[in-house]
């Protein structure tokens, strides 16, 4: 049986890329990620809004920063594995904070 897996490309920017993957799977490490979706509830922030959790700087201070420097092909690599991330969190704790996942 034949299993898909995804090309990995190449980032223009290795350092920035690189500090910004760090960021988002930090903030998605077992430990932490209750604490991440704490944060953006409390700020009233829609959890697929990247952009919005990117600059209130909820990934952290200097992350926004690197991410601008970016080009547009790794800018998409990484908002596609924050999206990717956020639906892997464990459905116990995607139902605790279950609004912020919902559409409205």
């Amino acid at each position: 049986m034949y299993m898909f897996k995804k090309a990995e490309l190449a980032a223009d920017d290795p350092g920035s890329f690189g500090a910004v993957k760090t960021a988002i799977d930090a903030a998605f490490a077992p430990g932490r990620i209750a604490d991440f979706l704490r944060s953006i509830q409390a700020s009233g922030l829609r959890v697929r809004d990247f952009a919005s959790v990117l600059g209130k700087g909820l990934l952290g201070s200097s992350t926004a920063g690197e991410f601008t420097r970016l080009g547009p092909s790794d800018q998409g690599q990484l908002r596609e594995l924050y999206l990717s991330s956020l639906e892997r969190v464990e459905p116990k704790l995607r139902q605790k904070f279950f609004k912020l996942y919902a559409y409205y």
